[in-house]
């Protein structure tokens, strides 16, 4: 399981968001280059990077920036936000980007995410972005009245490779993950699932990597890595080690 440090890009700086609202921002950095380069020292193999603007203005915004961190790190970076047009995948995958994730452009036309899927096969990932199980779009803003287990089905259906599930009550509230909506993904689909939002303390990360074996490839660690309360190094060593050092206890997912 791959842990995903996240870098969230808005007005050219490294941000989040509480709960996806754009009136709610907080900066940690103005150069999202010197960010990747400072995730990758503690030991980061994957970045998750988030056009922001790209996603509230429904076309990629920070793609110079993006590309940018791509030339400058050697490990594999997924990036989403915006993306709604094959260009914009071209540009971001011949420019290094190993994955793409769709959400609002997956979400409005189906003939889209099918000729990505088509082109690009397990290089496209979609994010599911919900609250209360149904998703959003347009950068969180807009309830789109669909049903996660029902467009889940329809992505399986298209082939997408993987899903980005975030429950967005949860992102930014350093209140934990949703665990009862991750279980019941994994029930519903085979896709290969990457977890976020709420991951707050590293036995959050642990109990995520203990659903591996159902379908868990990756968690996605935002607010609680700039904010301290999770060593990103620690939590990937741990991760990384946790099956042959013992460190996940099967009854609690605690750290041992």
């Amino acid at each position: 399981m791959v842990v995903f440090p996240a870098i969230d890009i808005k007005n050219r700086h490294v941000v989040r968001l509480l709960q996806g609202k754009f009136d709610k921002v907080t900066e940690y950095g103005a150069d999202p280059v010197d960010m990747a380069k400072h995730w990758v020292s503690q030991g980061a193999e994957w970045l998750h990077i988030v056009d922001l603007d790209g996603a509230k203005e429904g076309s990629p915004k920070n793609t110079d920036i993006i590309l940018k961190i791509a030339s400058c790190v050697e490990v594999s970076i997924q990036v989403g936000g915006g993306i709604r047009k094959k260009d914009d995948i071209l540009r971001l995958i011949e420019g290094g980007v190993k994955r793409v994730i769709l959400g609002t452009g997956a979400i409005s036309s189906r003939d889209f995410l099918e000729e990505a899927v088509n082109t690009w096969q397990d290089r496209v990932c979609v994010s599911l972005d919900c609250s209360e199980g149904i998703l959003l779009g347009e950068g969180w803003v807009s309830n789109t009245g669909i049903k996660v287990s029902d467009f889940v089905r329809e992505l399986a259906d298209i082939g997408v490779g993987s899903i980005v599930y975030t429950d967005v009550t949860r992102d930014g509230m350093l209140t934990g993950p949703n665990f009862k909506g991750i279980e019941e993904l994994l029930k519903t689909t085979d896709i290969p699932v990457i977890a976020s939002g709420g991951v707050s303390i590293l036995e959050d990360i642990l109990r995520i990597a203990a659903m591996e074996n159902d379908g868990i490839i990756g968690v996605i660690i935002g607010k609680a890595i700039y904010e301290g309360k999770i060593d990103l190094k620690r939590a990937i060593d741990i991760v990384s080690e946790m099956k042959r050092e013992g460190y996940v206890n099967k009854a609690d997912n605690t750290v041992s």
